[in-house]
């Protein structure tokens, strides 16, 4: 997709903005499903008798979110990728949005709380950007680019953000193609596959959260 730079965690935190009103969904559920299926891809999760295991316990991405994330499954008990995507998901969110504005994506704005309070409100400040992700989303789930001919990482992410119903504007067309994008990213990493299905299947009847 066009912003390379993009983690999939942060690119599926992005889509869920509103593009004109620039709030955001929150949608921690998904960006953390994107995080589990980042680490997975780089080999530093695995799956062990359905349980989300590290590989090393000392190893780093250099991203921070993902770090975070990475040492919150170390220190945690067990859980499988499904109870994963939902357990302190917010944390993986607030950590995507101090660096999506560190980097530009975002801006901060001063607000009252009930009038009295000062606080801050997060505002989307690349809609542009955002909408061009999402168009380009859509063109992965509805083709007309062979399922073969998909980058790995369009393709992962174009199979999470329609598990959520992020950044489809449109149904997708064509539920068969999805299927055939899921077997296509699960032929580079073994056990991928199995991770993804687990996390569509968790993502599914999470509505993206209300409010930031």
């Amino acid at each position: 997709m066009s912003d390379g730079s993009l983690s999939l965690p942060a690119l599926l935190y992005l889509v869920a903005w509103d593009t004109e009103t620039g709030e955001g969904s929150g949608a921690a559920p998904q960006a953390r499903a994107g995080a589990l299926v980042e680490l997975a891809r780089r080999g530093l999760l695995v799956d062990e008798d359905d349980i989300v295991t590290p590989v090393d316990m000392d190893a780093l991405t250099g991203d921070g979110p993902l770090d975070e994330l990475l040492e919150l499954i170390r220190e945690s008990r067990p859980h499988g990728w499904r109870s994963w995507v939902t357990l302190h998901a917010r944390e993986t969110a607030d950590a995507l949005r101090e660096q999506l504005t560190a980097e530009g994506y975002l801006r901060t704005e001063r607000k009252r709380v009930l009038g009295v309070f000062p606080g801050v409100e997060h505002k989307l400040e690349r809609a542009a950007d955002v909408a061009a992700l999402r168009a380009e989303i859509q063109e992965v789930l509805d083709g007309p680019v062979p399922v073969a001919e998909v980058p790995e990482r369009d393709a992962t992410a174009a199979v999470l953000a329609a598990a959520a119903e992020l950044g489809t504007p449109t149904p997708v067309k064509d539920p068969e193609r999805v299927e055939q994008l899921v077997a296509h990213v699960g032929t580079g990493v073994p056990g991928l596959r199995k991770v993804i299905d687990e996390v569509r299947t968790a993502l599914t009847p999470v509505p993206a959260e209300a409010g930031e």
